[in-house]
């Protein structure tokens, strides 16, 4: 072969790989699109990626994950790629449902067959019926329930309570939790042939901390979503994006949702920087130099009092109230040096302001506000 062929052979070949490329990467983001996943991380394309690939077949799928991380919605993810996308999908949390009324939740029952069954009722799985059934924090199922699961997966058949017809189980399974299962397998409280009958294809979603740069993303996706129900803008600023970016997120992409919700109702229609954010979530640095930092009051109290403020008095006395004065001696003293500014004389004691307001309040209550202001 000369070197003109070779290159356009090279060329072809370039353009080939190029095309596949940019189709993988087409694919890949209409999997996260048709799914709803939020993010550009290469953590959550992963996950896109599995799930695409599973979605196609009728195998069971086992999702892994924090609590808070998505889990649910990679399932629905799986159910929308899948041609079952039509049928219904159905969701179950094991951990929610009394392990005494498992079997009638999962399978239905006949009328009569238990004290309060007075007419029959269809379960998830008859529910779920063409479509799927997710079956979250399956971790927490009953031993008793967990025989009766492996069943069903290994046969597709199934009787309601007190029933003796049997019916089809055309289902597809999808099954999460947030515990490790070899763990609880090894403490023999999860059946060893129910995990590798649920384990056919594991996908892991990775907690929010591993893919910090989504947070913006997600963060500007939950305030569009609140404000499409009517709720009133608020703008984040760069500053505020980088700080939760640097925040763990142990509550995962749930404790973001509740954080920017909390936001539309603290700040409807404002501009929010770090400032405004609770104390947890803002950098060390700005937390430090904030007044209403809310520190433990005993520690805060210990270390006013930290050096010798009097003498034992002579004699017995109530301790109690010798505390309380000095306490209310010492309010005074900040609250004069700060010229009756409450914020500047929580900061000098190490208090909230909230938690001095009270103190003030209990004082003139007490008749004893002398020194205090106000």
């Amino acid at each position: 072969m000369g070197s003109g062929q070779r290159s356009r052979r090279f060329g072809l070949d370039n353009a080939a790989a190029l095309e596949r490329a940019v189709r993988a990467g087409e694919a890949e983001s209409s999997a996260r699109h048709c799914c709803a996943l939020q993010g550009r991380s290469a953590a959550l394309a992963a996950v896109a990626r599995l799930a695409e690939r599973v979605a196609g077949t009728d195998s069971t799928v086992l999702i892994l994950g924090e609590s808070g991380s998505g889990k649910e919605l990679v399932a629905r993810c799986v159910h929308r790629l899948s041609p079952r996308r039509e049928g219904p999908f159905v969701a179950l949390n094991c951990g929610a449902i009394p392990a005494e009324l498992m079997e009638s939740e999962l399978f239905g029952h006949e009328k009569g067959a238990f004290t309060g069954a007075v007419v029959s009722r269809k379960g998830r799985f008859e529910l779920a019926q063409g479509g799927t059934l997710f079956l979250d924090e399956i971790a927490e199922m009953s031993a008793q329930m967990q025989v009766k699961l492996l069943r069903i997966l290994q046969e597709r058949r199934f009787e309601r309570v007190g029933g003796s017809q049997t019916i089809h189980a055309d289902v597809r399974v999808v099954a999460a939790t947030h515990r490790d299962l070899e763990q609880r397998m090894g403490d023999g409280l999860f059946r060893e042939d129910l995990y590798y009958r649920l384990n056919v294809f594991p996908i892991e979603v990775p907690p929010l901390r591993a893919r910090c740069e989504d947070v913006p993303l997600l963060a500007e996706h939950f305030l569009a979503s609140l404000s499409a129900q009517g709720r009133e803008r608020v703008y984040l600023d760069d500053e505020i994006h980088q700080a939760l970016q640097t925040y763990p997120w142990p509550g995962n992409v749930r404790e973001l949702q509740n954080l920017v919700e909390r936001l539309t109702i603290l700040y409807p229609g404002q501009q929010v920087g770090v400032a405004d954010l609770p104390p947890r979530y803002r950098p060390a640095a700005s937390v430090a130099d904030d007044p209403d930092d809310p520190e433990d009051e005993r520690r805060s109290l210990a270390q006013v009092w930290a050096e010798p403020l009097a003498l034992l008095p002579a004699g017995p006395f109530d301790l109690k109230l010798h505390l309380e004065d000095i306490e209310q001696a010492l309010i005074a003293q900040a609250m004069a040096e700060s010229d009756q500014v409450v914020a500047r004389a929580a900061q000098r004691l190490g208090l909230r302001r909230t938690t001095l307001v009270e103190k003030l309040k209990k004082y003139a209550g007490d008749g004893r506000r002398e020194g205090l202001g106000g």
